[in-house]
């Protein structure tokens, strides 16, 4: 029976991959269809006592995962989003849930806010594969997967002081508060002390530098032992040490990082169709339909209300944040691994203990919600982003060789997304160990860059040695696909004119090379400085959108340009000038920062925040 699982939810997810739908719905399909409503090929007999331990540490390899690939650089550029969503919106979805239940339901208070404290986590298990076919700019994902990271451990740990507390022992809420900080410190402390050993054993002899298997083991062991020893002293305190040890081990610049994070997420894959699907198995039909119109209600106010509610109060009077941004926030907010585990582990205690209606109100409450937001939200996540518009640029780049790795690195670097589209097999596995997203074909073939999804690409890039193959790929994409920008290497001065005549942006390689030769020997420091962008200096040009910053002039904006960088060009209606501080920028303007990196970085956030 596991093998059965473990190779029905690996096939999905290369199926869900295929499809650019969210593996997390196939998983739910697979488990309800080996559960005892279709199948009975999967109960709460088959894993017997063992299924709290292997939902348990599922749940910490998957929260560790995400939250070693949360950076802090990325936290910060949306961390008043994410802390929103992880108080504030956390609050109205907790205590909305729960009146909901209490006003639809016969449930007491102390199920309706353990119901209340579950649904609040939404997690990585469903956020991350919605992530994997819905591209975000970098502050929506970073929200998103601090949000689900952060309200899993917060859920998991109240719904348990709520359940031991109030709905078992009735202690009140001073000692439910307590509870919560006690078991919250045991988590932190536990990823703290788990996260020093690593560190300590990683930085030691035993450990070569280039030893990436051990590398990997290491860091994998942090997020088992750390949960394991945090529930060792405190129920659900293991969650909390996992995200703990996740966050610090991935923030420490760790020798063989992305080999690590790769590890993590492949492990994550597994884990994550298991887990899934076992518990998609354990859906009580019966309990949900015994709930009525009532659990349709329940589910009404939590997509419809509660989570666009809890959207708009995070992002209120964050300019960064489109209006598309937005309402794609409000439109996606699954549930999860967290919910269903500790729903059904908590309906088996409360039928023990003679609570029947309380067990099957909370596991056909939870369950009902959890079955709703998947099918809706995480199903219709693609098409609801395709509407809205919330993917960044896509850059295709035809050529996978030195030229064209080279851009794709400085490109990604300023955080686009780029696909280099390649036809030499030794040169795609090349590109893809280096980590560049690579698609293998030819480049001058329509099917190939329809297949690439050249629909979604706003630039396109040839950089191939044959003009050629550049020439078509450039027409195809303007002629058949509408690209809004080309551009093209182009090996053969002669052959300028061709690409100018279609309005392909056309780079001769001749030219460029003497321009590189003339500049290093008038101009070698400047040269040596712009050929070093992204070490710790960056030009950039960015249009100016932020309307707290439009009609004023560039001393009154002084405060606002981050020291480290400065304006050097304005452009507007074509025009370039370098300015003066009475120049006065308007809505529409381009302006060029020279600076260091993360200053530069922070003054294109504060003229152009939607990006």
């Amino acid at each position: 029976m596991i093998a059965m699982i473990l190779v029905s939810g690996l096939a999905v997810q290369l199926l869900a991959h295929r499809l650019r739908v969210p593996s997390v719905i196939f998983y739910l399909a697979i488990g309800v269809v080996l559960g005892p409503e279709v199948l009975g090929l999967v109960t709460l007999e088959t894993f017997g006592d063992g299924l709290e331990i292997i939902v348990g540490l599922s749940v910490a390899i998957i929260v560790f995962e995400g939250a070693f690939a949360l950076q802090v650089d990325r936290i910060r550029r949306a961390s008043t989003v994410s802390l929103r969503l992880v108080t504030v919106s956390a609050i109205v979805m907790f205590l909305g849930t729960a009146a909901a239940v209490r006003a639809f339901t016969d449930g007491t208070w102390e199920v309706a806010l353990l119901i209340g404290a579950l649904l609040v986590a939404t997690g990585p298990t469903v956020i991350t594969p919605i992530l994997n076919v819905v591209r975000v700019r970098d502050h929506v994902a970073t929200a998103l997967e601090t949000e689900g990271i952060v309200n899993d451990v917060t859920a998991a740990i109240v719904a348990v002081v709520i359940f031991e507390t109030l709905l078992l022992d009735d202690l009140g809420v001073p000692a439910t508060v307590l509870s919560f900080l006690q078991r919250f410190g045991v988590g932190v402390a536990a990823g703290l002390l788990a996260t020093v050993v690593i560190y300590v054993l990683l930085d030691s002899d035993l450990v070569p530098e280039r030893d990436v298997q051990a590398s990997q083991f290491l860091v994998l062991a942090a997020a088992i032992g750390s949960f394991a020893a945090a529930e060792a002293v405190a129920a659900e305190a293991g969650i909390a040490a996992a995200a703990t040890s996740g966050i610090l081990l991935g923030n420490l610049g760790l020798d063989n990082r992305e080999e690590i994070e790769s590890f993590a997420q492949n492990t994550t894959t597994i884990v994550l169709s298991f887990v899934f699907i076992s518990l998609a198995a354990l859906i009580d039909v019966e309990a949900i339909a015994g709930l009525g119109v009532g659990v349709v209600a329940i589910v009404a106010v939590i997509i419809l209300v509660l989570r666009p509610l809890g959207a708009f109060v995070a992002t209120l009077g964050v300019e960064r944040f489109t209006r598309p941004e937005r309402l794609f926030i409000a439109s996606v907010g699954p549930r999860g691994i967290i919910p269903a585990s500790v729903a059904t582990l908590f309906a088996i205690e409360l039928e023990l203990a003679g609570s029947v209606a309380a067990g099957e109100l909370l596991v056909g409450t939870v369950f009902a919600v959890i079955f709703a937001t998947v099918l809706i939200e995480a199903g219709l996540a693609r098409q609801i982003g395709e509407y809205l518009g919330v993917s960044p640029m896509r850059t295709i780049i035809i050529g996978g060789g030195r030229v064209g790795q080279a851009l794709a690195t400085r490109l990604e670097n300023r955080g686009e997304y780029v696909v280099v589209v390649e036809s030499d097999p030794e040169v795609v596995e090349r590109a893809r160990a280096d980590g560049f997203t690579v698609y293998e074909g030819d480049g001058s073939d329509t099917e190939t860059l329809r297949e690439a999804n050249i629909e979604d690409a706003k630039r396109l890039i040839t950089t191939t040695s044959d003009d050629d193959i550049n020439l078509l790929a450039c027409q195809l994409a303007i002629t058949k696909f509408d690209v809004e920008s080309v551009y093209s290497r182009v090996n053969d001065p002669d052959n300028v004119d061709a690409f100018d005549s279609m309005g392909v942006r056309g780079i001769d390689a001749s030219t460029a090379t003497a321009v590189a030769i003339d500049d290093e020997i008038e101009r070698p420091a400047l040269t040596h400085w712009m050929n070093e962008l992204g070490d710790n200096h960056d030009v950039q040009e960015v249009e100016v959108t932020s309307q707290k910053l439009a009609g004023k002039t560039i001393r009154d904006l002084n405060a606002q340009i981050p020291d480290g960088t400065f304006v050097a060009v304005v452009s507007r209606d074509g025009e370039n000038h370098v300015p003066t501080a009475d120049s006065v920028l308007e809505i529409g303007d381009h302006v060029t920062f020279i600076g260091d990196t993360d200053a530069v970085r922070r003054a294109m956030d504060r003229f152009h925040p939607h990006d």
